[in-house]
């Protein structure tokens, strides 16, 4: 590959010595693919964000090709070749497949998408984007979304094409787009958030002009399905730098439209922290958050940190003391934070687990310095039930006070929490608390079928099981028909 910029050798070479490297690794696999189009009359070239990983460094095992062949073309040359093919983006002229190659001493799965030459425009009401194929690749390229996703290596003789300089934007750590902004958020209005989203991930700066254009078309994000905004969000608050490209969205009013309760929180202040607006607290516990994750990117507990505050606006009070109350900020949070998932057509069962963190997150506030009964500490368990952990890693996040002394009191305390539900766990087997007698026992030994009597029984025992520990059999029948006797009278 030649050096696209003699005048910089040093940060270019830099990238572009990571770039061979990378390119020869993924090179046996590459070089077959391109032959076979060659062999079929085809041009076959690495594009867009494989090109830009490989510049970076870090090319992993998903390869995006585009090509001159229409799609049912790359689908006949394809087909003998890789190891599974799938149609799905066919329509959009994209192919996907996975080929296994053994590359040095390993064996690899590679995700690899061709997609012929294309350009995509929105028309002022389509929510879908309208796909026409072109002919060459400096086409295909010029209505890619960023330069930096706009270079592409032309396969097998490795010729590096960059008719927009995004090698050199690339080294800047900038984000510009291939022709003028506003033709680019034209023709793709998610692409606004896509700026945002690369800048959060890259830890890139968005050039002006574009940040201009985003705050002048904002509205046009309004056209683009749910769907599409919700996985675009999500990358972004998967991101290494997820504040960056939050305040890049709140910044642009792009935020006002797809996640209007995050901007809402910068006119608050928050009671517990005078120093900082409820908006800039949020964006430090989702940071906090993320410092306690165990397994990469945990998608559940960032939603929640983002949106755990955003019933307070709806239930600020200015007290006659003076100070400014938000009480069961965390119900309507809750219900909140269901509605505008629901809206951004998220799973129920994401929907479920994110509302029922921002629900929960005041309760250890009630803890105080340890006062909560074993009942309590038991009723917290099971509340939480399979996101205690995500409620541990929540709750001691929202923690952002700058006195010491506070915070490291808070941090005792709840260690202290956590301390009485592991030695609970170890007593009580507190993950799966149920009564001392089933359903089975409570019929047999009141006598009655199935029906809702039941159940009230079953749940009077649950009470007695959260509120006392757990019971001996004999005291637990003793319990039972004390309470039936209750409901006979």
């Amino acid at each position: 590959m030649p050096n696209a910029n003699e005048e910089t050798p040093s940060a270019l070479s830099q990238v572009q010595h990571r770039a061979v490297s990378e390119l020869l690794r993924v090179a046996p696999v590459a070089d077959d693919l391109a032959r076979r189009f060659q062999e079929a009359g085809f041009s076959l070239a690495l594009v867009g964000g494989s090109v830009r990983d490989a510049l970076l460094g870090r090319l992993g095992n998903d390869l995006d090709f585009t090509t001159d062949a229409r799609p049912q073309d790359v689908l006949k040359i394809m087909r003998p070749w890789a190891d599974a093919l799938w149609e799905v983006g066919i329509a959009f002229g994209t192919v996907g497949a996975q080929k296994n190659a053994r590359v040095g001493d390993a064996d690899r799965h590679f995700q690899i998408e061709v997609t012929t030459y294309r350009s995509e425009a929105y028309d002022r009401t389509s929510r879908k984007p309208e796909v026409s194929y072109g002919d060459s690749i400096e086409e295909d390229l010029v209505r890619r979304d960023f330069t930096v996703n706009a270079m592409a290596v032309a396969l097998p003789e490795k010729e590096f094409i960059d008719p927009h300089g995004g090698l050199e934007d690339l080294a800047s750590r900038v984000l510009r787009t291939p022709g003028t902004p506003e033709e680019s958020f034209s023709d793709d209005p998610l692409r606004m958030m896509r700026a945002a989203r690369f800048a959060a991930q890259l830890d890139f700066e968005v050039a002006p002009e574009v940040v201009a254009a985003m705050n002048a078309m904002a509205g046009r994000i309004e056209i683009v399905s749910a769907e599409r905004v919700r996985d675009e969000l999500n990358k972004l608050i998967l991101s290494p730098h997820p504040r960056k490209g939050l305040s890049l969205l709140v910044e642009t009013g792009l935020a006002d439209r797809v996640l209007p309760e995050l901007p809402a929180l910068r006119l608050e202040r928050d009671e517990h922290h005078r120093h900082k607006d409820v908006y800039d607290h949020t964006l430090i516990v989702l940071e906090q958050a993320m410092a306690l994750e165990d397994d990469g990117p945990d998608l559940t507990l960032r939603l929640a940190a983002l949106l755990h505050d955003i019933g307070k606006p709806r239930t600020r009070r200015f007290e006659k003391d003076g100070r400014v109350s938000f009480h069961h900020h965390e119900v309507v949070g809750a219900k909140m934070t269901k509605k505008r998932m629901t809206t951004l057509k998220y799973s129920n069962e994401l929907v479920k687990d994110v509302s029922r963190l921002v629900e929960l997150h005041l309760r250890f506030h009630g803890y105080g310095t340890g006062e909560w009964t074993d009942s309590a500490v038991r009723r917290y368990v099971r509340d939480a039930g399979p996101l205690l952990d995500r409620l541990h890693k929540l709750t001691r996040s929202d923690c952002t006070t700058r006195n010491k002394r506070k915070a490291a009191a808070l941090s005792r305390a709840y260690d202290g929490l956590e301390e009485r539900i592991a030695k609970l766990q170890e007593q009580e087997e507190l993950d799966s608390i149920r009564p001392d007698l089933d359903g089975n026992q409570i019929m047999e030994i009141l006598g009655v079928g199935p029906g809702p009597v039941i159940g009230r029984a079953y749940k009077h025992m649950l009470e007695l099981r959260l509120e006392n520990g757990p019971m001996e059999h004999d005291s637990a029948v003793a319990a039972l028909k004390e309470w039936w006797a209750e409901q006979e009278g």
